[in-house]
């Protein structure tokens, strides 16, 4: 046999037997060590729509992170104001995205309009009046254009901390997308606590340091009642024996001694003492400084530890606390524990999220599922078998086999690229199938042109695939490129229906036109027959 042929059997050999490895792990189950040690060990992963599973449509309320965008300008223009010495009363976050200022006297209103220009390009000066008691009254408005660019980066920001959350909760092949009005579409397979599922993804996880103020009876006072500067808050504790969780109030300043913006990492531990586990947060070097500068001012006073505007507990600061760690107590159980550290290592969300659409598919439906994907596709597998095999004769055999390997290089495939099967997926493997045998189709129809022309069984062969190869790949890749053009700007069952497509493609190309010429050739060579039954 020529030198071609051999390279070509290599090729086919070497293609079959990688293809038998990279499904052995989605057939045998379980694997030992040294497999996965040295061999592939991927399982083809199944889809919401088979293995069941959670799927959420989130909104992101970006107008919360707009009026928490003003609200951190207005305290930076405190601290700006007094070291340019611009005398004033405390600005004030307003509604409308607007800051309102009050002036003690009209000689700094320059200086602060120019404050605004240079510090503030984002807002502008949109009223100013002078009151009866001669004070100016300046009110900072944020421009159309800012609260645009804020909103798509809550929006843009928010989608990346969920992914982080979601990659750290465990879940194969999770599916997350942005959509149109700051929507997320969350779909989660294989999930096994969807409560839990979504009060992870839902969680703002907002962390705040405020310091405690003590001169206040916090069990006496309203809201209405509370010193300027103040808020209530309540600080919830769980009872060791009950497990009943109770909350009392506390009187925290308002203004943010720090926030959890620095933090570079969040790990469960366990308290020696009480045997019960807490959150060990680690900050950054500049959040290291800030806390360390925040201990160090108020030793002997309480730090209020706030989370989504809850007090996870409250100690006092018997030290400056240099290291750059510090710790979250809240009588956690350890799953929550666990779920706190991953929020706070994925990073707050910008804003908070409303679940616009919760729905959940449970196992039997996806059982329900692949059962009658895999029965369809068994039964046209089945009659396209028995309609070549009856056509084509002897060709159809060689069709066939090739059909069968086509059904393994794709499934390989599938589990080799980690891509997710999905009920449209199944759709275009079986699409796939009747492409393969098209392609077969043609070159079986070209060699008996040549047959019925008079040529010998080995030159009607070499002639019908070269003659009919050019076609075939004309229709394939056309047929690819579509498929990609899917692939690119469809979601979920779109993409889901093209990856099996393109995968298909690729291995019909194969298995037509390499696979079956090679196996022509070997019965040719082998039997040198007078007459080709096709």
């Amino acid at each position: 046999m020529s030198k071609n042929f051999a390279m070509k059997a290599i090729l086919v050999g070497v293609v079959i037997i990688l293809a038998l490895l990279y499904l052995v792990p989605t057939m045998g189950g379980k694997m030992p060590s040294w497999w996965t040690s040295y061999l592939p060990s991927d399982k083809i992963h199944l889809g919401l729509d088979l293995q069941g599973g959670m799927h959420l449509i989130l909104e992101v309320e970006t107008a919360k992170a707009v009026e928490a965008s003003v609200e951190r300008t207005s305290q930076e223009l405190i601290r700006r104001m007094r070291e340019e010495k611009i005398r004033a009363i405390r600005p004030q976050a307003e509604p409308g995205n607007q800051i309102s200022v009050t002036l003690l006297h009209e000689n700094d209103r320059a200086k602060l309009e120019d404050l605004i220009k240079q510090g503030y390009p984002d807002y502008s000066v949109a009223s100013a009046r002078t009151l009866n008691d001669g004070k100016i009254a300046l009110t900072m408005k944020l421009s159309a254009a800012a609260v645009k660019h804020i909103a798509e980066q809550a929006s843009t920001q928010a989608l990346e901390t969920i992914r982080n959350r979601v990659d750290q909760f465990g879940v194969s092949e999770p599916e997350i997308l942005p959509q149109a009005d700051g929507r997320i579409l969350i779909q989660l397979p294989g999930i096994k606590d969807p409560q839990r599922a979504v009060a992870l993804i839902g969680k703002t996880a907002q962390l705040e340091f405020k310091l405690v103020d003590d001169s206040v009876n916090p069990s006496s006072v309203s809201k209405s009642a509370l010193p300027p500067g103040d808020e209530l808050l309540y600080l919830y504790r769980r009872d060791r024996a009950s497990g009943r969780v109770s909350k009392e109030p506390i009187v925290v300043r308002r203004r943010v001694a720090m926030t959890g913006a620095n933090i570079t990492d969040a790990r469960v531990q366990i308290d020696s003492q009480y045997s019960e586990p807490y959150v060990s947060i680690a900050f950054d070097s500049r959040g290291a400084r800030q806390f360390a500068d925040v201990t160090s001012r108020n030793v002997k006073k309480r730090l209020a530890i706030v989370l989504d505007g809850k007090v996870q507990s409250a100690p006092v600061i018997q030290e400056a606390i240099t290291g750059g760690e510090a710790r979250i107590t809240g009588d956690f159980s350890m799953e929550e524990a666990r779920d706190l550290a991953v929020v706070l290592r994925s990073g707050a969300l910008p804003a908070p999220v409303r679940i616009l659409e919760e729905r959940t598919v449970g196992p039997s439906l996806g059982r329900d599922s692949i059962d009658q994907g895999i029965t369809s596709m068994a039964v046209g597998f089945v009659l396209v078998v028995l309609f070549i095999l009856i056509y084509y004769r002897l060709a159809g055999v060689i069709a066939n086999l090739a059909l069968l390997l086509n059904l393994v290089l794709i499934t390989a495939a599938l589990a080799a690229f980690q891509a997710t099967l999905t009920l449209p997926g199944i759709a275009g493997i079986i699409l796939t199938i009747g492409m393969a045998v098209d392609a077969n189709v043609l070159i079986f129809e070209r060699v008996r042109e040549e047959l019925r022309l008079g040529k010998t069984p080995y030159a009607a062969v070499e002639a019908g695939y070269g003659k009919a190869t050019l076609t075939i790949l004309d229709a394939n890749i056309t047929t690819l490129i579509a498929a990609l053009v899917l692939f690119q700007f469809g979601t979920g069952p779109i993409r889901g229906f093209a990856v099996t497509l393109s995968i298909g493609i690729a291995s019909s190309l194969f298995t037509a036109i390499t696979f079956t010429r090679l196996l022509f050739d070997l019965y040719l060579h082998q039997f040198r027959p007078k007459r080709l039954l096709i």
